[in-house]
C-alpha cells in the first residue's frame, strides 16, 4: 500500500504516517521544513514503513501543485490513498481578520487539497481507482468564534468532496472526510493572531483533547474500511449532532463557545 500524507510533521498528520508505517505501507511524506520530517521519517522506517520517501513542500504556492503529484505519483509508482490533512488556523475576530490571511487560511486548507486532488485523480482513475481522504472540522459544520477564515474553508472542503464522491464513485474512487473536534496536536500554537502573528500557545480546550495517536488509530480505520465521514474527537462532537437537528441551539451554543 502506497499512502501520501500531507501535513505529516506534526499532529494528525505524523501519529497517521506512523500508524500507516506499523501497518508496512511505503510512504510519501510531506509538509513544509524538511527538517521537521526527517525524524519522522526515520521513526516511520523504524516503525516498519516498507519505504519513506520525505517531500517537502509550502502548499500555500498552488502553482507548483501539478508537478508535486507528478513527483509523489511517479516515485513508486502510483499512490492509493492521499491523505489531505495540511492546514493553518487563526485566533481573530471577522474585524480582525485581514484579507491577506483569508487567501493564505484559504490557500493552504481549501485551494491546496482540491488542487493536489484535480491532479490525482485521472491518474488514480486510470490505475483502476485510489482513496482520497481530507481532514474537515467541526468548524466545518458550524461557525465558530476567532475562526471565520479557517471554518469557511473548511465549509468549502465538505462541498468539493462530497461532489467528487458523487461523480466518480462509480470510477472506484473513494473519499473519505475526517472530521475532528479538539485534538491535542500543535495546530492552535501555529495559529495565526491580529497581524499575522503566531499565536504561540495551545488552547485550553485543545489541551484537554484527544491524543493524535488515538485519533490515527480512529482515523486509518475509517479509511480502511471505506467510510464516507469520520468525527474524531470527544464530547464537543454533540455540536455537530445539536446542528443537524437542532440548529437555532447550536447558534445559540456557538455565542458560548470558549475559542481558546
Amino acid at each position: 500500500m502506497i499512502v501520501w500524507i500531507t501535513g505529516a510533521s506534526s499532529g494528525i498528520g505524523e501519529a497517521c504516517a506512523y500508524k500507516y508505517a506499523s501497518m508496512g505501507a511505503q510512504l510519501i511524506i510531506t509538509s513544509s521544513s524538511e527538517e521537521r520530517l526527517a525524524p519522522v521519517a526515520d521513526r516511520c522506517r523504524e516503525a516498519g514503513a516498507k519505504d519513506v520517501f520525505v517531500l517537502p513542500y509550502d502548499l500555500s504556492d498552488v502553482s507548483g501543485i501539478d508537478a508535486l503529484v507528478k513527483t509523489a505519483w511517479d516515485h513508486f509508482g502510483g499512490v492509493d490513498v492521499v491523505y489531505l490533512n495540511a492546514g493553518i488556523s487563526q485566533r481573530t475576530t471577522v474585524e480582525d481578520t485581514s484579507m491577506d490571511m483569508v487567501r493564505k487560511i484559504m490557500e493552504i486548507i481549501y485551494f491546496a487539497p482540491v488542487a493536489m486532488a484535480k491532479a490525482i485523480l485521472p491518474m488514480m482513475i486510470e490505475a483502476g481507482g485510489g482513496h482520497i481522504a481530507a481532514t474537515t472540522s467541526i468548524a466545518g459544520r458550524f461557525g465558530f468564534p476567532l475562526r471565520c477564515a479557517y471554518s469557511s474553508s473548511k465549509h468549502a472542503l465538505y462541498g468539493f468532496f462530497e461532489t467528487l464522491q458523487a461523480e466518480y464513485h462509480d470510477k472506484n474512487i473513494k473519499v473519505t472526510l475526517v472530521c475532528p473536534g479538539r485534538v491535542q496536536t500543535n495546530i492552535s500554537f501555529y495559529a495565526l493572531d491580529k497581524g499575522g502573528h503566531r499565536h504561540g500557545k495551545m488552547d485550553a480546550g485543545q489541551a484537554g483533547g484527544m491524543t493524535s495517536k488515538a485519533a490515527a488509530d480512529i482515523i486509518v480505520k475509517a479509511i480502511s474500511r471505506g467510510r464516507r465521514e469520520v468525527l474524531v474527537g470527544k464530547k464537543e462532537l454533540l455540536m455537530v449532532y445539536i446542528k443537524r437537528f437542532f440548529p437555532g441551539l447550536c447558534a445559540k451554543l456557538a455565542t458560548k463557545i470558549k475559542p481558546m
